[in-house]
């Protein structure tokens, strides 16, 4: 098998010291066919000071004999146990060298120069905390991806949109958000953070499990008072879909409650009970509809979804902003509902510009 010429680990910091070492965490659990499609991609990034950490969930398939077998600069690190998104990227990042660290999905294909651009973003300004690229549809690369688009946003009441994405609307990507700019949060799928500040914060909240906990994190990194950047200068391609299917109840579950979870842990203490009211009502919308349109599935996981968090928000009670810090409100001021299903606003330039406070 023809490989591109990789560098040991040993050699890694021989190669250009004028770049700082990068470490590219890839978590990946009995998915061997899409490890096969995707990680060769990584493998031939052109940027010198790469380590690449290959975390294995427990997988039964081979995945990791695979990659020792035809990757071996790859350093492989086996989980115990299948410990999904959070605690697998969490154990994985303690094994990674680099001053910067990124979060890459094992479905994602990057393009030969990615980490250039999202590297050059850090290194300009010490107050960048954390960095995504743009991201594409696998299938269709002339249209935006679902998970992350060209950066992410949180209306007023904590419902998250991206720039190339609202809802059920995808659009195509025809360099409309080409410019480079501060985002609310960036997508857990692929993003580039500084090492010092992941562990500082102890890195994603393995409370949540999955799903919203690279909200969580972002958040939490300006409540400190850094930023979060898209450069849409690096681009990749996301399959998406690999861990819960669209329209899995479990999926809807963790969404509902990790999001309201989130929002109990970041919101200051005051603005906390105006805005789970707004959810209750919005929410309870949401599973109105899901009846009308014979998912009972999903209005019965948005259901348990208020309990689970109910149950749950105790034990982040102490973490809450205090009386003295910072306030870091979500960036639109608008409520994204209506803006979507009310006032027919379909796309992200159609959004009021006066609505983003950052």
């Amino acid at each position: 098998m023809n490989e591109t010429p990789f560098p040991q680990p040993d050699d890694l910091n021989s190669r250009d010291s004028s770049e700082p070492l990068v470490s590219v965490v890839i978590v990946s659990w009995n998915a061997i066919d899409t490890v096969k499609r995707c990680l060769p991609s990584v493998i031939e990034s052109t940027y010198s000071r790469l380590e690449i950490i290959f975390a294995d969930n427990a997988s039964s398939d081979g995945s990791s004999e695979w990659i020792e077998s035809n990757y071996p600069s790859v350093k492989i690190v086996r989980h115990p146990e299948n410990w999904a998104f959070c605690k697998g990227n969490n154990e994985a990042v303690r094994h990674a060298s680099g001053k910067y660290v990124v979060l890459l999905n094992n479905d994602v294909e990057v393009s030969f120069e990615w980490l250039q651009p999202l590297v050059a973003t850090l290194e300009s300004d010490p107050s960048i905390a954390a960095v995504q690229p743009k991201l594409l549809d696998f299938s269709d690369r002339t249209r935006f991806e679902y998970a992350g688009g060209a950066g992410g946003f949180l209306d007023k009441n904590g419902y998250p949109f991206t720039r190339g994405r609202l809802f059920f609307t995808i659009e195509e990507d025809t360099g409309q958000y080409d410019d480079e700019r501060d985002i609310f949060w960036a997508t857990g799928a692929a993003v580039m953070i500084r090492k010092d500040l992941y562990d500082q914060l102890g890195g994603l909240d393995e409370r949540l499990f999955m799903h919203m906990e690279e909200i969580d994190l972002c958040w939490r990194l300006q409540r400190k008072g850094y930023r979060i950047v898209c450069n849409p200068d690096s681009h990749v391609f996301h399959i998406g879909g690999a861990s819960l299917a669209k329209g899995s109840s479990q999926k809807v579950y963790l969404n509902y409650r990790n999001n309201l979870l989130v929002l109990y842990k970041n919101l200051p203490k005051r603005v906390w009970p105006r805005v789970l009211l707004k959810r209750v009502l919005l929410d309870g919308i949401a599973v109105l509809r899901a009846l009308f349109l014979f998912r009972p599935g999903e209005s019965f996981a948005i259901l348990r979804a208020f309990l689970g968090a109910h149950r749950m928000k105790k034990m982040m009670r102490e973490e809450r902003p205090g009386a003295n810090e910072k306030s870091v409100l979500p960036s639109y001021e608008g409520n994204i509902v209506i803006d979507y299903f009310v006032k027919g606003r379909r796309l992200f330039k159609d959004l009021p510009a006066e609505n983003f406070n950052s």
